[in-house]
């Protein structure tokens, strides 16, 4: 026990006795017991899960942890001996858990300047890094464009003012809108990503916000652009007193050159046409418009083609110089035309899936991929999704749960328009069949989980979804290489059981054995054990408020192929990702049987960090006892309806990464002392191991985690250990 552990005080605990005993006799009687549980149950889930006490299915567990709560079966405990139960319980104090909070808030000020600085920068740093490229890249061609046209006087005294402007705008937009194109394609963010420089510097996550900073950048310097040339140098130009002027810089046959005329050149109706098609892709773009009707979005985008061609044709006449936007945009465009077309073809080739209705707010996905489409899979990446039934325009992005062979998953919360109008095409009762588009997949910081030796995950709320489909990948794999059963069985495995068993049925009613044959036809066929939720075998959990990590035995692995995947899940109290628990919740129960019953090389540790500050007295014991609450019948937290152990409040990082540390040099003795004869597993082993930090959540969090991976891995040179930690970065939404 920590020395610096402090559990409820005398103060507390006779707050929350005068809390309890409503009626003030002294008594701490079993309704009143009932009320605050109520209230406070109400409190942490509104709408109750099956996990949840106050569930209608679990009364009877209810009264059971009243009873235990009350320690007696009687009615009624009399206040000084519910004293003495309620010190029994060993909770701690508000002011332990606000001491923590404290600490944990005060890590980044703590820091010093140069340690805040690069943690900054390893999460903010690509962002803000390849944002200066590309303002650079716009301020040079901006400011060549404008010493060009203001310093060379043909230019001046032809066109006037607004030919400075109109093409200063230019040079700002030549940059601009080959990025704004770039940002749009996923090949090349997907083909990229599998360098690991250029990704720790290009954040590929941030594509659709950079997307949007560059439409509002065009539109504002296409405006410009439009306002110079119209109100400006076409104006300017037009004028009796410049024919001259516009004879010596054009040619005679130039003139006499009205505004109309001006108008009418291809430069000019190009241009018209260019501007009002961009704004009209600027209002379809609107969050309403997204919102009302998601079909005129996509449709109203599908005019950036036109634009492009038309901006390639808008420079062509050479008035001014040589067409340069059509250099900028070749590549990109070629690019996005390509990804584009495959992708409504795939549409327009569906592919049969089913539909599974997992709970009141998840459905799953499963498809056999084709094996002409080449799906080059990797763990953590997405795909793109179209239901032809719903919308032929509307192609959504989900991350791949899993993809063992031909056979993929996708687990869609249906909280939105779209998912809501999917959910609606299945039953709860048995699989659908339905059409669908996949496109992709592609990529994402999660799918380089397999370049490293070894991992720990980081995820808040719904952020751990982008690494749904590692720990599932993961699973699934190990279940293949030990020949155990499938997590949740898809149809196709089902359909494939179903065909399987009707054709054995089929022998055994048509052939007519022997004698000996019926003796072994009678005998059942011994088959794996299913790798289910066993919940009597399950270790009894408890609620901590430490931070210290599991101390796993690694004498139970075979550590030739360990890798150990510490993952930590921050939640509030109310758990919306139930699908997700189920995962965490067959993992967790499925590890340890596997470890010792089949030499799993893969060592599964996972905290889940109860974030939510409750200042209500009642509402923090109460939040303790139930986590504290668990059966073998019902190993799950009531609160979060998950099995693995449980901390209330925020992860304390730096013990949490220091303690991983320690683990991996115990990791590397022993490896090399498993080796010690083999002077090439020596060698390897001398290079220390390759350590992936993943992380998705609130910035101050990922402060903490690149400060602690920078070092340590200077700790890992030190110690001649050369244990690296790589910090990566993962956006999700």
């Amino acid at each position: 026990m920590d020395p610096n552990f402090k559990h409820l005080t005398e103060e507390e605990i006779d707050q929350f006795l005068s809390e309890l005993d409503t009626d003030n006799d002294g008594l701490i009687e079993y309704h009143e017991v009932e009320a605050k549980l109520d209230e406070v149950s109400r409190e942490i889930a509104p709408e109750p899960a099956e996990h949840n006490l106050h569930h209608e299915d679990r009364s009877d567990k209810r009264h059971q942890f009243l009873r235990g709560f009350m320690g007696t079966n009687e009615n009624h405990v009399p206040i000084a001996e519910f004293n003495r139960i309620v010190q029994s319980w060993q909770i701690p104090s508000m002011e332990q858990e606000k001491k923590e909070e404290d600490e944990q808030a005060d890590f980044v000020k703590k820091m010093s300047y140069a340690r805040r600085l690069r943690a900054y920068w390893e999460v903010h740093g690509p962002e803000y890094g390849f944002l200066a490229v590309v303002v650079s890249m716009q301020l040079a061609f901006g400011i060549w464009q404008m010493v060009k046209y203001l310093t060379t006087s043909p230019y001046r005294e032809t066109f006037g003012w607004g030919v400075v402007l109109a093409k200063t705008s230019a040079g700002v937009l030549y940059p601009t809108m080959c990025f704004l194109v770039l940002s749009m394609c996923r090949w090349l963010s997907t083909a990229l990503r599998r360098f690991y420089w250029i990704s720790r510097f290009v954040n590929w996550d941030l594509s659709q916000e950079f997307h949007i900073k560059m439409s509002l950048v065009a539109l504002l310097f296409a405006s410009l652009h439009a306002i110079g040339h119209l109100t400006g140098s076409m104006l300017y130009a037009s004028r009796p007193a410049q024919q001259d002027e516009v004879a010596a810089f054009l040619g005679p046959d130039a003139v006499p050159r009205p505004y109309v005329a001006w108008i009418r050149s291809l430069p000019g109706w190009t241009g018209l046409v260019i501007f009002g098609l961009f704004w009209v892709i600027g209002a379809t773009s609107l969050p309403w418009v997204r919102c009302r009707s998601y079909e005129v979005f996509q449709i109203g985008h599908l005019l950036m083609f036109p634009i492009f061609a038309f901006l390639m044709a808008h420079g062509t006449v050479g008035y001014l110089q040589w067409p340069m936007m059509g250099y900028f945009l070749a590549f990109p465009v070629l690019l996005v035309l390509l990804e584009r077309i495959v992708r409504t073809c795939n549409g327009f080739s569906p592919l049969s899936a089913y539909l599974e209705v997992l709970d009141k707010e998840t459905v799953c996905i499963t498809v056999m991929m084709p094996a002409s489409r080449n799906f080059d899979y990797r763990a953590g990446q997405y795909v793109l999704l179209q239901v032809p039934q719903l919308s032929r325009f509307q192609w959504h992005p989900f991350t791949i749960s899993t993809c063992i062979g031909n056979e993929l998953q996708l687990h869609i919360k249906t909280d939105g328009n779209w998912t809501g109008k999917l959910r609606k095409l299945g039953t709860s009762q048995e699989p659908t069949k339905i059409k669908i588009g996949i496109d992709g997949p592609y990529g994402a910081p999660a799918q380089r989980f397999y370049d490293f030796d070894q991992t720990i995950i980081v995820g808040a709320g719904i952020g751990v979804t982008p690494f749904s489909g590692i720990l599932t990948d993961l699973q699934m794999r190990e279940e293949q290489r030990l020949g155990t059963k499938k997590w949740r069985p898809s149809p196709y495995q089902k359909a494939a059981d179903s065909r399987r068993q009707s054709r054995q049925l089929s022998r055994q009613t048509t052939d007519v054995p022997s004698d000996n044959e019926k003796t072994e036809a009678s005998t059942p066929v011994s088959e794996e054990p299913s790798a289910t939720l066993k919940k009597h075998e399950l270790p009894h959990q408890e609620a901590t408020s430490s931070h210290s990590p599991s101390t796993t035995d690694i004498s139970s692995y075979d550590l030739e192929d360990y890798k150990r995947v510490d993952f930590h899940w921050m939640v509030r109290d109310r758990n919306n990702l139930l699908w997700f628990s189920d995962l965490l919740n067959y993992i967790y129960a499925t590890s340890s049987q596997d470890r010792t019953s089949h030499h799993s090389n893969i060592d599964f540790r996972i905290t889940t960090h109860v974030t939510q500050k409750r200042k209500d007295l009642s509402t923090h014991v109460f939040r303790w006892l139930l986590e504290k609450h668990r059966t073998p019948e019902h190993p799950e937290s009531p609160i979060t309806g998950l099995i693995n152990p449980t901390h209330f409040g925020r992860p304390d990082m730096k013990m949490i990464m220091d303690t991983h540390y320690e683990d991996m040099c115990k990791l590397l003795s022993a490896k090399k002392k498993l080796w010690q004869g083999d002077k090439k597993k020596i060698e390897e082993l001398s290079d220390g191991f390759k350590v992936g930090v993943f992380f998705c959540g609130a910035p101050v969090v990922g402060y903490q985690l690149a400060d602690r991976c920078r070092a340590l891995t200077a700790r890992g040179r030190e110690d001649k250990t050369f244990i690296e930690y790589h910090f990566m970065m993962e956006v999700f939404g």
